[in-house]
């Protein structure tokens, strides 16, 4: 017997008593187990950064933002429009597509230093290694939802005389719009990652930076806060990304 389906206010009650008794037990369990503060530091004095530090943080999340925003737009458009060429063009996707699942087996930390030394410093090296974690899910996705319609809907559609246009838009593209809103979603939380891995590498500003630097200084709290600043932005764009789903797919 399966079991009764959750009310929606339990769906909400629930994840945030789970978060709460993590974070109960964080600030109190630690401590008592004698975890060091500068290694793990207690919720409060993590919220303490955010009081004292809240223009600092800001000032870092701002590069951030614009370099996973312009990443996640450029990636995942490029993504798109190449797996549009490669469904429409199998000579296409035959020489080129093996080429490109060899760039992605490129480690991204391996790239990050070529992509800088090509780009050179400031926001552009960042963008681009955020467009590229993102691209390679939302294209071999998108070719796969571009070629979902079954060869039976393909032949109504040359039955009623549709032009490969009227195919592709009528077709094809609401077929590969929920695949696509799938890599988007695993693109939100990525292209945050390929900015802060950019910064890392070669930046004094943004929150990689001020993770490698609280690092270094042994400023956990501030690390920590980063991280949460992070997370934050990972989980506003994802649902950023929901919020457009739901208007444009409704089926």
């Amino acid at each position: 017997m399966r079991p009764a389906p959750l009310s929606p206010q339990m769906t909400i009650a629930l994840p945030v008593l789970g978060a709460a008794s993590i974070l109960i037990a964080w600030q109190y369990l630690l401590p008592l187990l004698g975890v060091p503060a500068y290694i793990v530091p207690t919720p409060t004095a993590i919220f303490g950064v955010f009081q004292k530090n809240f223009p600092l943080l800001i000032d870092n999340l701002r590069p951030t933002l614009i370099e996973a925003l312009a990443g996640f737009v450029i990636g995942n458009l490029a993504a798109v429009l190449l797996a549009v060429l490669f469904v429409h063009s199998r000579i296409l996707q035959a020489a080129y597509f093996p080429i490109v699942l060899f760039f992605n087996t490129i480690p991204i930390l391996a790239l990050s230093p070529i992509i800088i030394l090509i780009f050179g410093l400031g926001m552009t090296p960042k963008i681009v290694i955020a467009a590229v974690i993102c691209f390679f899910p939302t294209l071999v996705n998108m070719i796969r939802g571009l070629d979902s319609a079954s060869d039976n809907e393909h032949e109504l559609f040359r039955v009623l005389s549709a032009t490969r246009s009227e195919i592709f838009w009528s077709l094809r593209l609401p077929r590969a719009l929920p695949m696509l809103f799938s890599s988007l979603r695993i693109a939100s939380a990525t292209a945050v990652i390929g900015a802060i891995v950019g910064e890392w590498i070669g930046s004094d500003k943004g929150l990689g930076a001020m993770i490698i630097q609280a690092t270094f200084n042994y400023q956990s709290d501030r690390l920590y806060a980063a991280i949460v600043l992070s997370s934050s932005l990972s989980i506003a764009l994802f649902c950023i990304v929901v919020l457009i789903e739901r208007r444009v797919v409704r089926y």
